[in-house]
């Protein structure tokens, strides 16, 4: 039995210690607008083709999720994990070799493997690890996805760096990056574990419930009962309209940055800077669907998103750097809100029994709200200014408080 004492509280807290740096290197996928920087400079790749391998990372991230969410019905998260790592490490030791000649590499080795091996991880390590935290979904949540947000300013200046040393370079760096990836995982298949039958951990307190404003009682919904919910598409609806700006936006961080007036090398710490909003947004988010309750999160996360692309439309029409930055990290705080809203929101309506598939379905908010980054990137190609993709973000974001004032149970 996997207790201290018999009268003491499970030991539970080295689960999220493990998820949390297994999330941390699985997160180096969402620093795409500096990992792309070698490909525009040495093949001549353009910023759409570019920007279409930022969606298909999104959407095999998704159908990675799902594919986990139904194999963990009858496999253990060891043997899903083992082969997320392998996946995830043969995606970026397939970049390093790359000859430029054909893009098609490209997606198949970071979109396919990569995008679909770290998909598989992250479902799996969520819903392992939050299995422990019956009692701080929102919190557990929050944590974890403040790793996976934060990977990009850590790693990501880390390669970023690597890139420019003349001794290393992008192809080495590469090398690394998948190899770490794939170890750290490994080590987390073998330590990560569903909590056993006889461990009795902590519930949610009794008045947390009269905190939150909900008048329904809870129960497990299985993943066919979920979608042919009405209100659970309403909810699906509003992720992907608030998810939107973020995607759009890491996408093309860098670029932006460049362009109100930041020096490469400050643009390069503001995607950073991005991602560690990102990190805040996830975790205070996760804190507040447990303290406040569901509305209040999710209402703080849409008045987030619609600030985030109105001060970045501001900052790009009087070209002001410092409105910028704060449009960006609203932008990163935004994107965290997302994620951690998901799992405790499905959590929370659905249950805990069918999570992982349940869960990973409402993962698959990503693809649609990716091909907005592909729909802004045409857009910035063809009026040559970021005007109209923050326009359309700022519709979407408002489009997404409306859903959200209708969402009332499951």
């Amino acid at each position: 039995m996997d207790m201290d004492t018999v009268t003491r509280k499970p030991a539970r807290w080295h689960y999220l210690i493990i998820g949390s740096l297994s999330m941390l290197f699985s997160g180096i996928i969402y620093a795409w607008s500096i990992l792309k920087t070698p490909f525009s400079d040495e093949f001549g790749w353009t910023a759409s083709q570019l920007a279409l391998n930022f969606t298909l990372i999104m959407c095999f991230f998704c159908m990675g999720g799902m594919v986990a969410g139904m194999l963990i019905k009858k496999n253990s998260p060891r043997v899903i994990v083992i082969v997320s790592a392998i996946l995830a490490c043969a995606g970026s030791i397939l970049v390093s070799g790359m000859s430029g000649r054909n893009i098609l590499m490209l997606y198949i080795s970071y979109g396919f493997l990569c995008g679909s091996g770290i998909g598989m991880a992250y479902n799996v390590i969520i819903a392992t690890v939050n299995s422990w935290f019956p009692d701080k979904k929102g919190t557990s949540s929050g944590i974890l996805m403040m790793s996976f947000g934060a990977s990009t300013l850590i790693l990501g200046n880390i390669a970023s760096y690597m890139f420019r040393a003349d001794n290393i370079g992008w192809r080495t760096t590469y090398m690394i990056l998948g190899m770490a990836t794939g170890a750290t995982l490994l080590v987390a298949a073998f330590l990560l574990r569903f909590p056993p039958a006889s461990v009795q951990l902590p519930k949610s307190s009794p008045n947390r419930k009269s905190n939150t404003g909900e008048d329904f009682e809870t129960r497990d919904y299985t993943t066919s009962e979920m979608i042919r919910r009405f209100t659970f598409w309403r909810f699906f609806l509003f992720l992907i309209t608030l998810a939107a700006t973020g995607s759009t936006v890491i996408s093309f961080a860098k670029d932006l940055a460049v362009n109100i007036g930041a020096a490469e090398t400050l643009a390069i710490t503001l995607v950073g800077v991005l991602s560690v909003f990102n990190g805040l947004g996830r975790i205070i988010c996760g804190v507040m669907f447990d303290l406040a309750g569901r509305k209040k999160a999710m209402l703080f996360a849409n008045i987030v998103t619609i600030s985030a692309p109105t001060l970045l439309l501001i900052s790009v029409l009087t070209n002001t750097l410092i409105t910028g930055i704060l449009g960006l990290c609203l932008t990163g705080m935004s994107y965290g809100c997302a994620p951690t809203i998901s799992s405790a929101f499905i959590s929370s309506f659905y249950g805990t029994r069918y999570f992982s598939l349940n869960f990973s379905i409402a993962n698959t908010m990503l693809i649609p709200a990716s091909f907005t980054a592909t729909l802004a990137g045409t857009l910035i190609g063809s009026t040559g200014s970021y005007v109209a993709p923050m326009v359309l973000l700022i519709v979407l974001a408002v489009i997404s408080l409306l859903l959200n004032l209708s969402i009332k149970r499951p």
